[in-house]
């Protein structure tokens, strides 16, 4: 049976860069579905620092500058999150794809918004800096000393995101907003938790994240709005996929992109 095309699919919150990301599950499920739109609604990287990204990190983003060609009729959207912040020049150049810090469009007749989220996060829009250096770096050096299943990590992430951030704040600010600008549903990510809410018909769905156990992503289609978690399958190689290590990967996506490690890329590179 033939599966369905859908209008747009949503993910966020991949967080490329860090030990727990699930970049290569991430990539499955683009490979597995099909759609008109991708919307990738912030958080892709973890941080500034390239030299992180490991090779079904590059292969993802190899995977999205694929898509992003005009022959494949898929429009690629990125929307900017707090851990984007400073990479959307360089990324739309080497991905060729369009920044946004919120983008819309029109489908069935109803305005749909999506954006990550992090603008309705007080405690992140006023502590930028803090956030960084205690809340990223710290995560992400945790992250190197974590055991293989990476539970303390994950766990931390959950204590940080369902907790501190608290998921039904983040919706109250994203239904308001969506009221606003007169939006049917509004999308966003950046808490982790994979969520629908509904307030005076209008739907609020948060995508999750792909850093725990449990990833999700999200589908807008002839079916209506549908949250999915993915299932976990063994990995199975995929025609023309390199096993290489991650410096082969982004050699070759640097190539494929058609440009050379100028002075800015190296700079956001260390």
């Amino acid at each position: 049976m033939e599966s369905p095309i859908y209008d747009t699919l949503i993910l966020s919150d991949l967080h490329l860069g860090a030990e727990t990301s699930r970049a290569q599950e991430a990539l499955r499920v683009l490979r597995e579905n099909r759609f008109r739109r991708l919307i990738l609604n912030g958080d892709i990287f973890a941080d500034l620092n390239f030299a992180r990204l490991k090779k079904e990190h590059w292969k993802f983003l190899g995977y999205i500058r694929k898509l992003s060609n005009p022959k494949r009729n898929v429009e690629v959207v990125w929307v900017e999150g707090n851990h984007d912040h400073g990479l959307t020049e360089i990324m739309s150049h080497l991905v060729g794809i369009r920044a946004y810090r919120e983008y819309r469009w029109e489908y069935q007749g109803m305005r749909h918004v999506a954006v990550h989220g992090h603008q309705f996060d007080s405690f992140v829009v006023n502590n930028v800096r803090f956030n960084y250096l205690f809340g990223t770096l710290l995560y992400l050096q945790l992250q190197k000393w974590d055991s293989k299943s990476k539970w303390l990590t994950r766990f931390l992430d959950r204590l940080n995101t369902r907790w501190l951030r608290m998921s039904p704040k983040v919706a109250a600010g994203a239904l308001a907003h969506a009221r606003q600008h007169k939006a049917a549903r509004i999308f966003c990510g950046h808490t982790h938790a994979a969520l629908h809410w509904s307030e005076q018909g209008i739907d609020y769905y948060n995508s999750g994240s792909w850093v725990d156990s449990h990833p999700t992503y999200i589908t807008v289609g002839e079916r209506g709005v549908e949250i999915h978690e993915h299932k976990e399958q063994p990995e199975i190689p995929y025609p023309g996929d390199d096993p290489g290590d991650g410096e082969t990967q982004q050699a070759e996506f640097i190539a494929t992109a058609e440009i050379s490690e100028s002075e800015e890329y190296e700079r956001v590179g260390r």
